[in-house]
């Protein structure tokens, strides 16, 4: 019998409407039909609830599905009446997404869609793999953040043949350095939201890191595919590949 299940935030959502029979699930988040929710066009009719005791508990679920989601109480409340959690973990790679789909959907009992999925995911990193032949390439946020190694973002970068230039980590771009040594390409993301524009003070915005885009930018990925550690983020391998010299 699959369990009624809710989703607590936007990330979980993406997981739940992806394996969950419709049937099933009990309550997603209010973000779900956001702009960069990946799978908005899917949440038509779903439950939309608020991640507290209270609305989690109204929907009597047998399982809960979180990535950040939910108010500092829930774990125990919901410890307490045996609801089960399940997390989506952060990735570093590849097999940190491959470890969530598995976790979330043996919890549902749906294997076969979690190994569909990744299955969708390598046939994504197969055709990706080299087509950038090691080009250095440096991602780049409307705040002037960017992605080094350790994160999954570099491993997507990687993914599609391009040598992450950032410092490992997440930090700020530094200006000076990209001016002196600039990267073969510039891969953009979260530019389609509303982060680009209430980030116009930010040295993402500054006119030398404009410059450096224009002229180098590989793909400007949609933050409906980085926000969160899920398959999707073979999309941005497919679209970085799909623009590499031929």
């Amino acid at each position: 019998m699959t369990p009624r299940v809710f989703s607590l935030d936007q990330c979980a959502d993406q997981y739940v409407i992806a394996l969950a029979p419709r049937s099933s699930i009990v309550g997603v988040s209010p973000r779900v039909g956001d702009a960069d929710s990946y799978l908005r066009a899917r949440a038509a009719g779903l439950p939309r609830r608020r991640a507290t005791a209270e609305s989690v508990l109204a929907a009597l679920p047998d399982l809960v599905v979180r990535y950040w989601g939910g108010d500092a109480r829930l774990d125990a409340v919901l410890a307490k009446r045996r609801v089960k959690v399940v997390r989506i973990e952060e990735a570093e790679g590849f097999d940190g997404v491959r470890a969530n789909l598995r976790r979330v959907a043996t919890a549902l009992g749906q294997a076969p869609r979690g190994e569909a999925l990744i299955a969708r995911l390598d046939a994504q990193l197969k055709a990706g793999r080299g087509t950038w032949g090691g080009r250095s390439g440096f991602y780049l946020t409307p705040g002037g953040f960017t992605a080094g190694k350790g994160t999954l973002i570099d491993a997507m970068l990687a993914g599609a043949g391009l040598t992450g230039a950032a410092a490992p980590g997440y930090a700020a771009a530094p200006t000076e350095k990209l001016v002196l040594n600039p990267p073969d390409r510039m891969v953009l993301g979260f530019f389609d939201g509303p982060a680009a524009r209430s980030a116009a003070w930010g040295p993402g915005r500054q006119s030398v890191l404009r410059k450096l885009a224009a002229g180098r930018t590989a793909a400007s990925l949609p933050g409906s595919i980085l926000g969160c550690p899920a398959w999707f983020i073979g999309d941005g391998v497919e679209a970085l590949a799909q623009r590499a010299p031929r």
